[in-house]
């Protein structure tokens, strides 16, 4: 079994009160090359949300930035990078972006990756979300549900494929984020062999 990456916290300087920014950081990994990797794209797609997030707004009230980790085992590293921005009004705006990495080689994997190519993932996930928005009475601001997009927002949580949605992008924006989580059994058939969802669903 592979063993949990080591991380750590960093905090981003910054001569403002308002702006706070959190950030992981992989250390000791065996091959440099692949931690750089790692790291490199954590700091690119850090720094793309906080540049949508008015980082550089003069009208920025307040920045909030923090991350959590849903998987770190078997290889397979997925986590979450959270931004929450305040520039006036009624309420701020937090945005979610995921990633998920193979340790070994620092690949990272979008949700089509996870799956055997031609296999129906994007059919397939949409209708298993179609009947828990019914089973759990959702509220969609544009009913009915069309279908989740070809690189909808995901991560790895142990045995689950969690796909979910931005504030606004199906829901009003007091349902808050939708998360879907999916047992990775109900997907076996169309799971890529020897990709990140069957490593995890071969300790189930």
């Amino acid at each position: 079994m592979d063993l949990p990456v080591s991380i750590v916290t960093k905090r981003l300087p910054h001569a403002s009160p308002k702006v706070t920014v959190y950030y992981p950081v992989v250390v000791h990994l065996p091959n440099v090359n692949v931690q750089s990797r790692i790291n490199h794209a954590i700091i690119t797609t850090l720094n793309k949300l906080l540049v949508e997030q008015n980082f550089y707004d003069a009208n920025l009230v307040e920045l909030l930035a923090n991350f959590e980790l849903k998987n770190n085992q078997r290889g397979i590293l997925s986590l979450n990078l959270i931004v929450y921005s305040f520039t006036g009004g009624a309420h701020g705006m937090t945005v979610v972006n995921s990633l998920t990495f193979d340790t070994k080689t620092g690949k990272q994997y979008t949700l089509k990756e996870l799956f055997k190519p031609g296999s129906d993932y994007v059919k397939r996930i949409s209708e298993i979300i179609t009947q828990r928005i019914k089973d759990w009475d959702i509220q969609l601001l544009d009913p009915p549900f069309k279908g989740i997009r070809s690189d909808q927002d995901f991560y790895i949580a142990d045995t689950s494929l969690v796909i979910y949605f931005q504030l606004y992008e199906i829901t009003p924006y007091v349902w808050g984020f939708p998360y879907f989580p999916i047992p990775i059994l109900d997907l076996a058939d169309i799971i890529q062999p020897d990709g990140p969802l069957d490593r995890m669903m071969a300790f189930t």
